[in-house]
């Protein structure tokens, strides 16, 4: 299998889940605390996707810290395809929540024009959680694009 830059069991890899998980927990939290936010079922849709990309990243960077002390080789066919098949679901499902978010948070601050109206309604932290829900999916891009080629090229 070829060493590819991001790739399981590497620095760039440990890096890549670290920033997931990062991004993941800060779109969390910005959105947690948001006032009302659980009335919107895509809201609540980011935070379980974020949830779940948060375990899954923070799971496969404890195993590239794993590999990298104990100079272990992650890249055998069947833990890249586990990976791959991990990276692609949890990327779909990020992908889904982010844009549902995002169309709710254009339908209430450009269509209804619901923020400008409503002063309490906290818009712009449903803006920073979805923005970071986009970092969180293009870094979960960049892993699963590495780990497929990796695998490709068994």
């Amino acid at each position: 299998m070829k060493k590819l830059l991001g790739g399981p069991g590497t620095v760039c890899g440990l890096l890549l889940r670290i920033g997931q998980c990062a991004s993941a927990a800060a779109s969390i939290g910005v959105m947690v605390s948001a006032k009302e936010f659980s009335v919107h079922t895509a809201f609540c849709y980011l935070i379980a996707s974020m949830g779940l990309q948060l375990l899954w990243s923070f799971g496969l960077a404890c195993l590239d810290v794993y590999a990298l002390r104990g100079k272990k080789d992650l890249q055998n066919p069947i833990l890249v395809s586990l990976f791959v098949v991990g990276d692609w679901v949890t990327a779909m499902l990020s992908l889904a929540a982010a844009c549902s978010s995002a169309g709710v948070v254009v339908l209430y601050e450009k269509d209804i024009k619901y923020c400008n109206t409503q002063s309490q309604y906290p818009c712009l932290r449903y803006e920073v959680a979805v923005a970071l829900s986009f970092v969180t999916w293009i870094q979960i891009a960049v892993s699963s694009h590495v780990t497929f080629w990796i695998l490709a090229s068994v």
